[in-house]
């Protein structure tokens, strides 16, 4: 009898051991452990998540899928339940997110901030300004091209709130104002190509100016102190998506990450990430303790 009761309490251990991992996430004896994450491109094509992730993976043991849209589309990502948790920048539309229930709570992560880049030969005379919105009225007072990403991107939006800024509203009429529907990295390049006038993130840029000789900043200087338009400071945001709406979300995973990101060890790397070859930093770490 008590070797009967010995082996049922062994088996009870042996039952819990097996489900822990669902509990608390992903273990070393589950391997197909992945969490889903919905960013920008300026984070992939930046190199700051190559360079971050692996300490996550490594620490989890689960491996991140990262799916890099325009911060339109990885929100629309997360309000389906495609997505465990979101980094992207665009306050408002994060704000909405939370307010509409796909999201708890946002944290902030880091900030960086949009230049104003152009051809060398700068024919709207863009540079003797300071600000965006002086530049893009310049532009599109000399028509000269423009390359926009047109994508619904958190830089779309904040070129949009520009142009609106001045009362312009960019259309596919206008001649000289392309609408890409690209990414970050594939906007930069075809601005170069083209020899157009475009709004980028600061860390985007940096992470693939050797690739852009025709292209240099306009308006934004060459840091990010030297940024007199505050307007154009580019905070980030993290957001678990709420798995009370989507059952099948990884909501441990998907906390592990939001904690993980904002710790000061993450913080460090972000704050850390480019320095050693531009100089400065790509972004800037800003999680509240």
């Amino acid at each position: 009898m008590n070797t009967n009761r010995k082996a049922k309490r062994q088996l009870s251990w042996v039952v819990a051991a097996l489900l822990l991992p669902v509990v608390i996430g992903c273990s070393p004896t589950q391997p197909s452990c992945a969490l889903r994450l919905a960013t920008t491109t300026s984070t992939a094509d930046s190199g700051l998540l190559p360079y971050i992730l692996p300490d996550f993976e490594k620490k989890f043991n689960c491996k991140v899928d990262v799916i890099a849209v325009g911060t339109g589309q990885a929100i629309q990502i997360g309000s389906k339940g495609d997505a465990d948790v979101l980094l992207v920048h665009d306050r408002a539309r994060e704000d909405k997110f939370v307010v509409d229930g796909f999201a708890k709570e946002r944290f902030d992560v880091m900030y960086n901030d949009f230049i104003v880049l152009g051809p060398r030969d700068d024919p709207a005379r863009v540079a003797r300004t300071a600000h965006a919105a002086d530049a893009l009225a310049a532009i599109a007072n000399a028509e000269a091209t423009f390359a926009s990403r047109g994508d619904g991107s958190g830089t779309h939006t904040a070129e949009l709130r520009i142009w609106a800024s001045i009362g312009i509203t960019p259309t596919k009429e206008m001649p000289w104002y392309n609408s890409l529907g690209q990414g970050m990295g594939e906007t930069l390049l075809a601005s170069n190509e083209k020899g157009a006038y475009t709004l980028a993130d600061r860390g985007t840029y940096l992470s693939m100016k050797d690739k852009l000789t025709n292209l240099v900043v306009v308006v934004g200087g060459n840091s990010i102190k030297e940024n007199a338009d505050k307007d154009l400071l580019n905070p980030y945001g993290v957001m678990a998506v709420n798995a009370d709406k989507f059952p099948g979300i990884n909501a441990a995973m998907a906390a592990n990450f939001v904690r993980w990101i904002v710790a000061p060890e993450t913080q460090k790397l972000i704050g850390g990430f480019g320095v050693d070859k531009f100089g400065q930093a790509l972004f800037y770490a800003n999680a509240k303790p």
